[in-house]
């Protein structure tokens, strides 16, 4: 039996990778030897599992490999579910419709036991009541982030003044008090970070991100690090 649930631990191990990740690591991970980690992972294979790589490369989940519901551990399942609890009392509507469907689903996936646990792990997270004035802003940049297309905003900064520029959102961050953006100013050319209560208009337009917005994402973390990461929250466009 312990064989079964470490060669599990092993799919997951690989499964939450897309880079090879090397025996050694999967044996710290997993408090095993790394010899242990090789014959495993020869028993994956010869099981079916498509594992690629080698001793001294790594090893990978190659793509289109499904592995089936899911056997949460307890404190896995209170972790999606507090964390869905918290999703659906967020101001965006869509997402909070989207995760209770979520949990409805999930309650049909996995064993009984752990199902009736759902309704009531005893824990719930506990937010402001959400400013719903947001909520089709919110729709409209997860939709402009996730079409890779570029937003024209009105926008009103933190000394008042009233600026119209075109924006392509790379990450949105909830807050419990309000709703922050980062984006690709076009008009500053430079990133720059927007408060959904102080964009006045908003409308989808027509121009593509001129980079892949993962690589944009990748770009503006790497910035936000290196100056804003030590600042309790990203600041909101002063408009400069």
């Amino acid at each position: 039996m312990d064989r079964i649930l470490r060669l599990f631990g092993l799919m997951d191990s690989l499964r939450r990778r897309r880079q090879p990740v090397t025996a050694q690591a999967l044996a710290e991970e997993h408090r095993v030897s790394v010899r242990t980690v090789y014959r495993d992972i020869q028993m994956l294979q010869k099981l079916g599992a498509p594992v690629g790589g080698e001793a001294g490369l790594g090893y990978v989940l190659l793509p289109g490999f499904f592995v089936p519901p899911l056997m949460f551990s307890v404190e896995e399942l209170e972790a999606v579910v507090l964390g869905a609890r918290w999703v659906e009392q967020l101001p965006d509507k869509e997402l909070a419709a989207a995760a209770t469907n979520a949990l409805a689903k999930l309650g049909v996936a996995i064993p009984g036991e752990l199902a009736e646990r759902i309704d009531d792990t005893g824990l719930w997270p506990v937010t402001s009541a959400p400013d719903a004035s947001t909520e089709p802003l919110l729709k409209l940049v997860r939709r402009a982030m996730r079409e890779e297309r570029g937003l024209s905003i009105q926008y009103k900064d933190r000394a008042g003044a009233i600026s119209q520029r075109v924006v392509l959102p790379v990450q949105l961050a909830y807050f419990e008090a309000r709703q922050v953006f980062a984006a690709w100013c076009c008009t500053r050319s430079a990133f720059r970070h927007f408060q959904l209560d102080r964009v006045l208009h908003a409308e989808l337009t027509e121009q593509r991100f001129h980079e892949r917005r993962v690589e944009l994402a990748r770009q503006w973390f790497e910035e936000f690090e290196a100056n804003f990461l030590n600042r309790p929250t990203p600041r909101a466009d002063a408009g400069s």
